[in-house]
């Protein structure tokens, strides 16, 4: 098998900017930014740009490390890198897991918005439905990043109409009055809105698709930095427009608890917003946004298991490349397995939201650290700006509920165990076969 080519440089700087915001407008902007504000109360447009802030800082690091290490994988890589093989092995183990989860989140998410969309009432198709469709995306990741950025390209033009639609539906079109501003605008104090901060970050770190596939950005020294700034640019203005908008049609208290009543929240508003249909098309965006979460998590995801593969963390199998150069075929379906599996055994969102949120902040916090070690030569941007993002991503993991962070452990402890495990069977195949 070919476990030793590289893939293909095929992406470019429109392609770049499209999987960044391919995987940030997703989940995030239809639910994160409603369960952020049962913390933030109507503050949560605070944590929005407090959130930016925080990730343009890690993005800006995560760019100059892709720049200057442009291979699949990430801060796995840059881990081994510039710090340490079991920090990288740490970095790309929590980017499995959380991503994953995440991964089977929106794919849950679109089964039940297809179900509602049909008319259907059966919810045992709910599986099956999610499971077709990470097999349909599966299939369009598998022919190769061309392919994938296409069909990248239909999804978030579909998402950004239907977001427009909607600030402007809840603004200028809509009939009703505006909500009523509450009394206690800040429902938790200022633990509230780091609370919520921590929460959006997530929705924003999607940008680290773009430095998880810098094997393929063609000229990626140039490309990465400016694909990270517009794309998180981009976002935090339309993050900031649709929560301004949830605020404005309902008030925090309502848009607050839309996250008990349904997936897409937004959907939940625009029930209150006087434009026909408008409800039904905000569904369709919500499942063409998670749909493009979907896509890009499995690229990325495939991209990590392609590197560990490499090191012979994981099997070998993983590091496998057609022979295009186009796809690390064994990593993909095995991310797809993954993501299955997941979705057979899925449970609450709120709490697969918290998950991820202190896996990533530890990823990038790693991935700070890597960025620590450059050069003066390597640095594209000012010393601080790294400190700025490791001190921000640790200062963020204390406002994390407390009950996610036995199950990190235990799962980071599983992971070593098996990187422990495959490196000895390798370890032994070698000598075994130097003996010989």
């Amino acid at each position: 098998m070919a476990t030793n080519k590289q893939l293909k440089r095929e992406l470019g700087l429109v392609g770049a900017i499209l999987t960044g915001l391919g995987s940030i407008i997703g989940t995030g902007v239809f639910v994160s930014t409603a369960i952020a504000t049962e913390s933030a109360g109507s503050a949560v447009v605070i944590s929005v740009i407090l959130a930016a802030v925080v990730a343009i800082a890690n993005g800006l690091n995560s760019a100059q490390l892709a720049a200057n290490h442009p291979v699949s994988g990430g801060t796995y890589e840059y881990g081994y890198r510039y710090l340490n093989g079991w920090l990288g092995f740490s970095a790309g183990w929590m980017f499995l897991m959380a991503k994953s989860a995440s991964a089977a989140t929106a794919t849950m998410g679109i089964a039940e918005y297809i179900l509602s969309l049909l008319a259907l009432s059966d919810r045992n198709l709910i599986t099956w439905i999610a499971l077709g469709v990470l097999l349909l995306m599966t299939v369009i990741v598998y022919s190769g990043i061309r392919q994938s950025n296409r069909a990248n390209m239909l999804i978030i033009g579909t998402t950004l109409s239907v977001l427009t639609l909607y600030v402007v539906s809840a603004f200028v079109l809509n009939s009703n009055p505006p909500a009523q501003r509450a009394t206690n605008n800040l429902p938790n104090g200022i633990v509230g809105v780091l609370q919520a901060t921590a929460l959006i970050f997530v929705a924003y770190t999607g940008y680290g698709r773009i430095a998880t596939l810098g094997e393929e950005v063609i000229e990626p020294r140039r490309t990465i930095p400016r694909a990270m700034i517009v794309a998180l640019g981009l976002t935090m203005v339309l993050y900031v427009l649709v929560t301004t908008a949830s605020l404005h049609t309902i008030g925090y208290q309502a848009f607050a608890q839309t996250t008990a009543q349904a997936t897409a929240p937004l959907v939940i508003v625009s029930q209150s917003i006087t434009v026909p249909s408008l409800p039904t098309i905000v569904s369709i965006g919500a499942v063409t946004a998670m749909l493009g979460v979907l896509l890009n998590l499995i690229l990325g995801l495939s991209r990590v298991f392609l590197a560990m593969g490499r090191r012979k963390d994981l099997p070998a199998m993983f590091a496998h490349i057609n022979a295009q150069g186009t796809t690390p075929t064994v990593a993909v379906w095995g991310t797809a397995g993954l993501i299955a599996l997941i979705v057979l055994v899925a449970g609450d969102i709120r709490v697969a939201w918290s998950f991820s949120a202190i896996n990533v902040l530890i990823y990038y916090g790693i991935t700070n650290l890597s960025a620590l070690q450059l050069q003066r030569d390597e640095r594209m941007f000012p010393r601080w700006v790294t400190i700025l993002g490791l001190v921000m991503c640790l200062f963020l993991t204390f406002w994390i509920s407390v009950s996610v962070y036995g199950v990190v452990i235990i799962l980071l402890i599983i992971g070593l165990g098996i990187k422990l495990g495959v490196n000895r069977y390798y370890r032994g195949l070698s000598t075994g076969e130097n003996a010989v």
